[in-house]
């Protein structure tokens, strides 16, 4: 039995998504084109009690878990990826507070109050927002009394103007810092409304997919933070829900380009070569879908070896992804490429599933060195002449 069918929000969610797929759809075009950010897609999303499908149970919420999350993005992502994008965030903050809770209860009662209001997006600002390599934090957090300033810049935060809060690492500077409870990272999580004041959104957008998720610069002019809304340092989003559910989005996409192609090849003649190929889409995106839902659901469960394997699940979501999609341009020929069709924006939109995240090479790497570390069986003899 699915974790649908057993909790009546999910259920509910569950019956509305189809219709919400169709929403975000319909409008997507108009948001790619003019870089606006879709707060009519986010509204539907929150309304179908999409967007806080993954609160613990303890809080009220459904408390769904990762197979139902990867379902969900998937889906969103056929109708319009910047909005499962945005979304995914969200999702991801709210099921890691379920699993291993950093955000002060006081404060995440106020998010759980936002967002009973209406859609209470949060950003995660640096690497932390899909897994990326790690970097140095664009802020800093200085004491101010019992309370901290942010002073600095974030880049290319995802939907910047609408967020309800952010969640910023900053390094700590001044003779104090330690007593944030940073521990030897010199670096704290603090949780900032995105109405503080200080807080500056800086337009500038100019991204070559996902255009709707308006990623704008944020800047900080010693932002006030009080002492309690500083979290206790620990991963910000969990590295096996970032490994797929964020690939979901971008399977979403893949999905939505299958289905064009398959409507516009109904409209022509077709033969065996033509028939062959669209089965290599179907054979390659059937299975990236499938590992996907599988070891998520191996997570849910609370399989120990299903974490360890969620990097080479990216890897092949990621490729597959991008390898449906350029197939449904090869056999859509040029029409595959006019803006009068909606292939041209989803192969601009599947590019960024290689832009975001860990690099392919750094994750083959780690791959490598974990087989190494596990052995394969016996040694090897020598080789001859060796």
């Amino acid at each position: 039995m699915t974790t649908a069918a057993r909790h009546p929000l999910l259920a509910d969610a569950f019956a509305r998504l189809p219709r919400v797929v169709d929403l975000l759809a319909a409008r997507a075009e108009e948001h790619d084109r003019d870089a606006c950010f879709p707060y009519q897609g986010i509204e539907a999303v929150h309304e179908a009690g999409l967007l806080t499908l993954t609160v613990a149970e303890r809080y009220g919420g459904a408390g769904c878990g990762l197979a139902d999350t990867v379902r969900v993005l998937g889906e969103l992502g056929r109708g319009d990826p910047s909005v499962a994008q945005l979304g995914a965030l969200t999702l991801l903050t709210h099921a890691q507070q379920a699993r291993a809770p950093y955000w002060p209860e006081p404060v995440y009662a106020d998010l759980l109050a936002d967002s009973v209001r209406g859609p209470a997006l949060v950003g995660v600002l640096g690497p932390e927002a899909d897994g990326g390599p790690a970097a140095e934090p664009g802020a800093t957090a200085r004491r101010d009394g019992a309370d901290w300033r942010l002073t600095g810049r974030a880049p290319a935060v995802a939907g910047a103007e609408a967020l309800a809060w952010m969640v910023v690492t900053a390094r700590l500077v001044g003779d104090d810092a330690g007593t944030a409870g940073a521990g030897d990272t010199g670096t704290a999580l603090f949780l900032v409304q995105g109405d503080a004041p200080g807080v500056q959104v800086e337009p500038g957008w100019e991204q070559l997919g996902l255009r709707a998720t308006a990623s704008q610069d944020v800047l900080f002019d010693g932002v006030p933070v009080g002492s309690d809304a500083v979290a206790v340092p620990s991963p910000v989003l969990d590295p096996g829900w970032l490994d797929l559910a964020l690939p979901a989005v971008h399977l979403g996409v893949a999905r939505a380009a299958r289905d064009w192609a398959v409507a516009a090849l109904r409209r022509t003649p077709t033969e065996g070569q033509l028939h062959a190929a669209l089965g290599r889409i179907e054979v390659e995106l059937l299975t990236a879908e499938e590992l996907l839902r599988a070891l998520a659901e191996r997570i849910d469960r609370g399989d120990p070896g299903a974490p360890e394997r969620t990097g080479a699940a990216r890897i092949v979501a990621t490729r597959a992804a991008v390898g449906v999609v350029e197939q449904a341009v090869a056999l859509s020929g040029s029409a595959g490429l006019s803006r009068a069709h909606p292939l041209e924006r989803h192969v601009r939109d599947v590019l960024h599933a290689r832009g975001h995240g860990p690099r392919e090479h750094d994750l083959l790497a780690e791959a490598g060195r974990r087989a190494l570390r596990h052995g394969g069986g016996p040694t090897p003899p020598p080789v001859p002449g060796g």
